[in-house]
């Protein structure tokens, strides 16, 4: 009787102690599965080049712990690209280890030549308004060239490298070091930015010798340009006892006014991060291409 008794509590605590194990256990990062990294609405890209974007986001995005995405469109069903990129967060919810994660958008519409950079969560800090600026001015050529796989490929490692560099003081060890997966000289330093904070056009005192010289110059031409002082006028020329002009005068007979409109830039370009309909912050950066 006791047996059986013990027997029957032993299958009821193993059952729930079954049903349990699946709270019970530590939820692993790896486990979210972010496995699309480019969307190639438009089609601007092979199969082949697809699928080498695809890789190299792979890679760099595991090594920087962030999803980096392409976004190519024909048209953006009438929003503006800034809100369709941060619907697409909201609603694709990408990141390395979790939805809404740390993520990289790249987005560009051609019926609208627009390009839009974005930074969500540990990217809005790394890849601030200012380094998507800069990103954008290194891919923009490339994208009116219509060179897309160069331009994406520009963007994977140069997002990548500033990844590296504590958006800071940049004195973090983390650095870009040039070499592709596995060691190999080959890969990333293909497309090098150099935006090291090791690079001598970003130490303080290379940038004000600069600006001395090049004012330097500037006051030299000027003042070479100027010449010296007139000392001739109408008085050196004229013989006042020949001369018969004894006086002049002006008439004043209409005026007309020519008026021209200013042209309007309405590109919208620089940096301008914001907030997604579902709450989410990230820095930007849009212009035109």
């Amino acid at each position: 009787m006791r047996g059986n008794y013990l027997q029957r509590r032993g299958i009821i605590v193993f059952m729930i102690a079954l049903l349990l194990l699946p709270w019970g256990m530590p939820a692993k990062a790896e486990s979210f599965d972010q496995a699309q990294y480019i969307y190639d609405y438009a089609h601007l890209l092979t199969d082949q080049e697809a699928a080498n974007l695809q890789n190299l986001a792979k890679e760099l995005g595991e090594e920087r712990e962030t999803a980096f995405i392409i976004i190519t469109l024909n048209g953006t069903d009438g929003k503006d690209i800034v809100q369709y990129v941060e619907d697409f967060y909201d609603d694709k919810a990408p990141g390395y280890d979790q939805s809404h994660g740390n993520t990289a958008i790249l987005a560009i519409d051609m019926q609208e030549r627009d390009i839009y950079l974005a930074g969500f969560k540990k990217a809005e800090q790394y890849l601030d308004d200012g380094r998507l600026d800069q990103i954008r001015d290194n891919i923009t050529p490339d994208l009116s060239e219509s060179r897309y796989f160069q331009a994406f490929s520009l963007f994977l490692t140069t997002s990548y490298e500033y990844m590296g560099y504590e958006p800071t003081d940049g004195n973090s060890s983390d650095g870009y070091s040039g070499y592709g997966p596995g060691g190999s000289s080959e890969g990333y330093n293909r497309y090098e930015s150099g935006v090291g904070h090791e690079n001598l056009f970003f130490q303080w005192w290379f940038q004000l010798i600069a600006s001395l010289l090049v004012a330097a110059v500037v006051v030299g031409m000027m003042a070479y340009r100027s010449g010296g002082r007139v000392t001739v006028n109408e008085q050196t020329y004229m013989n006042n006892e020949r001369s018969k002009v004894l006086n002049q005068y002006d008439n004043y007979v209409r005026q007309t006014v020519t008026r021209q409109r200013k042209p309007s830039n309405d590109t919208k370009s620089g940096g301008g991060g914001g907030i997604t309909g579902g709450g989410h912050s990230h820095s930007g950066s849009r212009g035109k291409f």
